[in-house]
């Protein structure tokens, strides 16, 4: 069961119709990533797939940001997680049979833009700003990133984005395909989530379920060879000397001097 006995940095709003609201719940931090909300990250979808209530997921972020990926900041740093429960995010969302739909406004940046790309539907708000920032801060891109953003947008214009962490609008995610709805206004954004969401729990969840079983089938066949050599390299990078320079930089908010070391 998907309740908010079990969870702490996420808001769960469970509503009449089969649909529930999951809310990252940092808004202090811009909802950064921290032990208990990586842990978190990992439990979410499979607690919603296993809930007999429940037919529809949105996911969306308290506050400013959807999520700002690890929270680096020196009073609650992320440790190092485990590749087991990185893995285990991304797969738990893929196993998942039922629809999952991001509400993305402000950053969705680092593992924050991959949880929102990886849901089967993307709606962006017009202060959207997605980027897989894991270079800028000398680490691989491994959470989700070398899976998701070749199938949305092509292998060259993955690599790009995944080489430089340049941000996209939301605008521009929806143009060249990382979003597959856009919102002129921020007040919209909500609304037009759950209206999608309403439309899908109205449907056949039987019907819903096999129709995106193949697609996520697919997806996970990929995931089983991209991922392991993915968070296997991100794991190296942790333990890089321009990983430590980059921590260092961002809680001196400084620019990173990168040695490749």
């Amino acid at each position: 069961m998907l309740t908010q006995e079990k969870y702490q940095r996420m808001k769960i709003d469970r509503r009449a119709n089969g649909v529930v609201l999951v809310s990252l719940n940092r808004p202090e931090k811009m909802n950064a990533i921290d032990n208990q909300l990586h842990h978190e990250m990992m439990t979410f979808s499979r607690d919603f797939a296993d809930d007999p209530e429940l037919r529809v997921l949105v996911l969306a972020g308290e506050g400013k940001a959807f999520c700002v990926g690890g929270d680096f900041s020196a009073d609650s740093a992320i440790d190092m997680p485990s590749l087991t429960e990185a893995r285990r995010i991304i797969d738990h969302i893929l196993e998942c049979e039922k629809p999952i739909i991001s509400a993305v406004q402000g950053y969705a940046l680092g593992l924050g833009a991959n949880i929102a790309l990886l849901c089967d539907v993307v709606v962006a708000g017009p202060d959207a700003k997605f980027g897989d920032t894991h270079v800028k801060m000398g680490i691989g891109a491994g959470d989700g990133g070398q899976l998701i953003w070749p199938m949305l947008i092509g292998v060259n214009r993955a690599k790009y984005y995944l080489m430089t962490g340049d941000m996209i609008s939301g605008k521009e995610a929806a143009d060249m395909g990382l979003a597959g709805f856009y919102v002129e206004q921020t007040k919209d954004l909500m609304p037009k989530a759950l209206e999608i969401a309403d439309k899908l729990a109205a449907g056949a969840p039987l019907a819903i379920a096999a129709s995106k079983a193949a697609v996520n089938a697919y997806m996970r066949t990929v995931s089983a060879s991209v991922m392991p050599i993915s968070l296997q390299a991100e794991g190296l990078t942790l333990h890089s000397q321009d990983y430590k320079e980059a921590v260092a930089a961002f809680q001196e908010k400084r620019p990173a001097k990168f040695e490749g070391k």
